[in-house]
């Protein structure tokens, strides 16, 4: 499986997190286990058939898809002649360049005609017409989240949502109202998704052999049991098996 990520273009990285390119292996198919990360992807199959979120959609040659923000791990079937083409875009900016964001949590839904990539140019300058086709598209340049988001991540998932609530001047209820709105899950979820992201890149990077106490402790687990639940809620995996 080759796989390759792309910056966009400057005016369009405070929404757009990468590009990316999946091709499957010449010779094997593979699974391929994605974990969530709290963010909104589009995706366009350029090739044949793809199997995904557990084996119940197929995505279809030529047709573009919006996969909402995930709670769990989701799984795809990466034949040899696999071959998408996606889009990640930063936690809340999916209504900077569609009218709305209905309830996509979990969800893998096919976009209408009408919002969806041009095959043909996709083929020919794939990243150049993404960020053409964004560039055009970027209705709002204001980034709603963006210092709730920063807050969460320069925190690592840790800061309890009152505080968050009140480092930002808003209230609890409206806190909630346009994070589910603008991201499709509550702040608290998304706060745990980053706190798991933090955990999972000191247990996959660890060259010290550090307990996963310690780890669980650093990451504002009760211990090791509750981190261990965690990974296995969002990977599928105990922390032995990342």
């Amino acid at each position: 499986m080759k796989y390759k990520k792309i910056k966009p273009h400057n005016e369009l990285e405070s929404f757009i997190d990468f590009y990316w390119e999946l091709k499957g292996n010449e010779f094997k198919s593979q699974r391929e286990r994605v974990f969530p990360d709290g963010c909104t992807g589009i995706v366009m199959n350029i090739g044949n058939k793809c199997l995904t979120d557990n084996g119940l959609l197929s995505m279809e040659f030529g047709k573009t898809y919006v996969v909402g923000a995930m709670t769990s791990f989701k799984d795809s079937v990466i034949d040899t002649d696999t071959h998408l083409m996606g889009v990640c875009l930063k936690p809340g900016t999916f209504t900077n360049f569609y009218a709305s964001q209905n309830e996509l949590t979990n969800d893998t839904v096919e976009f209408e005609k009408s919002q969806s990539f041009n095959l043909d140019k996709t083929f020919e300058n794939s990243f150049n017409y993404f960020n053409q086709f964004f560039s055009s598209r970027l209705k709002n340049k204001n980034y709603q989240l963006q210092s709730i988001i920063n807050d969460i991540h320069s925190t690592k998932g840790q800061l309890c949502i009152y505080e968050l609530s009140k480092r930002n001047f808003t209230t609890i209820r409206q806190l909630e109202r346009n994070f589910k709105k603008l991201i499709g899950l509550s702040p608290k979820k998304y706060s745990n998704i980053i706190r798991f992201r933090n955990a999972l890149g000191l247990i996959k990077g660890s060259k010290q052999n550090r307990s996963l106490l310690d780890i669980a402790f650093e990451c504002g687990y009760y211990d090791h049991s509750h981190l261990t639940n965690a990974i296995k809620q969002y990977t599928g995996l105990l922390p032995s098996d990342l």
